[in-house]
């Protein structure tokens, strides 16, 4: 029977080409809200509205009476394994390694994205990792449309956030599937000028001024993937209300199989997620193409 000698899992630093490839890759990763999880589920507050009275001179206070609950987080592991030839890492160790995490990266961050936003299906905790935010906001927070992607229909998609309880200007971003890019740049305002505006040198893009994120998970599926092919996503809302829990990664381990000789590549990435107020964000899908 074959024996694994593996070292520890290495996690990797925060200014790894790793973890900035999930940053790049994944909208949630970059703009959520994170929580450091010690254990394998978390029990986040969650506080209600409360009202403000005015108070005459010498009368009582009262007091206020918020709905208060919990938003659960549970942790849910991203991982896979690679079999090397030892033959094949002959002084190129670090290039072979190092290219397998960094596609692994790519397709963790797309299956995060899609897992978190855009998954339609019911959470079961494997297919369907999380209840998506597309899955917990009512149908009075999406905007569903057939035909091109226009001024008009950003707007009211903004306008489905912007009119609700927790926008907050400081806090607003965007997320979008790379196929509204097109759109976007055909599109001006009133003084024509684009409303779309492309990072360069680090800076982020901006839509409407605002911060836009770009991730390939913003398409509909029904179960977790990190290659929907489902309807286009745009999301506009209040970040804080994205709650990404760290249980670990991603990191990474090297086994050796002894009869074999050939390297095994663990890498992996444990996060929980949860949307604290789904009506803290308006969404269009677009059904036929951006």
């Amino acid at each position: 029977m074959a024996r694994n000698n593996v070292d520890a899992w290495i996690p990797e630093e925060y200014d790894s080409e790793v973890v900035t490839r999930v940053n790049q890759n994944s909208a949630v990763e970059a703009l959520a809200k994170r929580k450091v999880m010690g254990s394998e589920t978390l029990e986040v507050p969650r506080m209600g509205a409360v009202s403000v009275d005015v108070i005459p001179k010498g009368t009582d206070y009262t007091d206020g009476e918020p709905t208060n609950d919990v938003v659960t987080l549970r942790t849910r592991k991203f991982g896979k394994t690679f079999t090397i030839a030892e033959e094949d890492l002959d002084d190129t160790l670090a290039d072979v390694i190092a290219g397998y995490q960094n596609e692994w990266a790519v397709s963790y961050a797309r299956k995060l994205d899609n897992a978190a936003i855009a998954c339609t299906g019911t959470e079961n905790g494997t297919t369907v990792p999380f209840t998506s935010l597309y899955k917990a906001a009512g149908s009075g927070q999406k905007l569903v449309t057939a035909g091109a992607v226009t001024y008009d229909k950003l707007s009211e998609a903004f306008g489905i956030y912007e009119g609700g309880d927790y926008a907050n200007d400081a806090d607003t971003i965007v997320m979008a599937h790379p196929v509204f890019k097109s759109a976007f740049r055909g599109i001006k305002g009133t003084d024509g000028h684009p409303i779309f505006v492309e990072g360069l040198a680090g800076t982020p893009a901006t839509l409407f001024d605002v911060p836009v994120q770009f991730s390939y998970g913003l398409k509909t599926s029904a179960t977790a993937t990190d290659a929907p092919s489902g309807n286009a996503l745009l999301v506009v809302g209040n970040r804080q209300f994205l709650t990404l829990g760290v249980r670990s990664g991603p990191e990474s381990m090297i086994g050796e199989e002894f009869r074999s000789d050939e390297k095994i590549l663990k890498v992996r990435a444990r996060r929980g997620f949860a949307v604290m107020r789904p009506e803290a964000f308006g969404i269009l899908e677009v059904t036929a193409g951006a």
